[in-house]
């Protein structure tokens, strides 16, 4: 890992390098994402399992495409004991959390007769892209589908690339049970993504699409933005740590290492106050990566996106974890609260030694859908809010449209739209 002095060594090297992981290559892509939407949209199911076969090597029929009810309840039941309490109790925190995060309809009345407010709608139906590659990603579809369902929307589908025997993985079945998907479609890739946005003779048509995926799945939600809604367009992983003298070494190496596992273009960044920490998270890194088994994934993600940074001061680390707006960012100092103020951009923020980042992957309740690449300077965890749509409420009576008449007539004359004024005048007695 590189190690860079704050103040002396210039910090737009750093920042580059890590804008360099944005999914700028989905251009590279493109053109064949583009070939899998127009293919789905015009032929459905037929192209969905013509990509199917030359993607994943899976042979399939509409038969295979939906997962009955019979196979969701068989994977629930077939489930290890103690795996199952960890899915129900980590479901069970993030629908207490997202609980939280309920919109209400208003209204607002005021003495002139007027009625102004907001009504808040969850969506129809949404679609849930949960990935499933070198090993299922359960906790996913609990984060995915679970807010959705907070919310309130109408019908939750959920894709997922079918394994070798054309259906999807059972942990992910199960917790599509247990989150409470409608309809489970053993289909991956821009294939999924189009059958999703345009629907087919089997997957029905969803109003937006959430969840993370390789950079097909990221170049074709891309393409769809406006015929339905997204989430966000999401890149590589990554956290951003900082500590001072206070923190724990090991632990400190451990969460690095935990996000540089997931794969090459992840990064993993300490920013501190103390030469010596820096020093003992060296070696504690060098050690604790040779016990784990995707240590050649590590050490290319570390090598290219890792870094340590020195700062004089915590406030220092504030500004330059701001400028890399993590998708993760955990402070490990004496006092993690008070620096919480200084932090104006990340997606989730860990704070203490005993609030690891893989605890907010999997059971602390907040959402681990979030926004990467610098884009929490803009974006927001996935959430309820997500699956919801707001409708401005407008009632004026006669004697208040009476005195707000002149007043919207001057804004479409000045605009030089004469029906729109007309619309006005003619409630006023005039010829419009």
């Amino acid at each position: 890992m590189r190690i860079y002095e704050y103040g002396k060594d210039d910090m737009e090297i750093l920042f580059e390098s890590l804008r360099k992981r944005a999914p700028e290559g989905l251009k590279d892509v493109e053109e064949k994402v583009s070939e899998i939407l127009r293919a789905v949209k015009e032929r459905g199911d037929q192209a969905v399992f013509e990509y199917t076969l030359e993607l994943d090597g899976v042979k399939m029929s509409a038969r295979d495409l939906e997962a009955s009810a019979e196979e969701m309840e068989k994977a629930l039941s077939g489930l290890d004991g103690e795996l199952r309490e960890a899915i129900e109790r980590s479901a069970a925190n993030i629908r207490a959390f997202h609980e939280r995060q309920r919109e209400n309809s208003w209204f607002m009345t005021r003495e002139d007769g007027i009625i102004l407010g907001q009504k808040v709608t969850p969506l129809g139906r949404v679609g849930i892209y949960v990935p499933s590659g070198t090993a299922p990603l359960p906790s996913t579809v609990l984060m995915g589908v679970i807010p959705a369902k907070v919310a309130g929307v109408g019908e939750i589908i959920l894709c997922s690339p079918p394994r070798d025997n054309g259906k999807v993985d059972p942990v992910i079945l199960a917790c599509a049970k247990i989150a409470g998907a409608d309809r489970v479609f053993a289909v991956g890739g821009a294939q999924a993504i189009a059958a999703m946005a345009y629907g087919t003779q089997t997957i029905p048509r969803v109003d937006k699409i959430a969840g993370p995926g390789n950079i097909f799945v990221q170049a074709a939600k891309k393409q769809v933005y406006g015929i339905c809604g997204i989430d966000m367009i999401a890149g590589p992983s990554e956290v951003l740590v900082i500590a001072d003298e206070s923190a724990n070494p090991g632990y400190v190496a451990a969460d690095l290492l935990s996000q540089a596992e997931h794969d090459e273009l992840a990064s993993a960044i300490l920013v501190t106050t103390s030469k010596a920490l820096a020093g003992a998270v060296q070696k504690e890194i060098e050690a604790q990566a040779e016990r784990l088994g995707r240590n050649r994934i590590i050490k290319k993600s570390l090598d290219a996106y890792g870094a340590i940074v020195m700062v004089p001061t915590l406030k220092d680390a504030a500004e330059i974890s701001n400028r890399v707006a993590p998708e993760h960012m955990e402070i490990l100092t004496a006092d993690p609260f008070a620096l919480l103020p200084e932090i104006r951009n990340a997606g989730a923020i860990f704070l203490g030694e005993y609030s690891p980042e893989p605890l907010g992957d999997y059971f602390a309740g907040p959402n681990h859908i979030l926004p990467t690449v610098g884009t929490a300077r803009f974006f927001s965890p996935l959430g309820v809010y997500d699956f919801i749509k707001r409708s401005s409420i407008i009632s004026y009576t006669r004697e208040a449209f009476g005195s707000a008449a002149r007043y919207a007539a001057a804004f479409a004359d000045a605009e030089r739209l004469q029906a729109h004024a007309g619309s006005i005048r003619i409630r006023c007695g005039n010829t419009p």
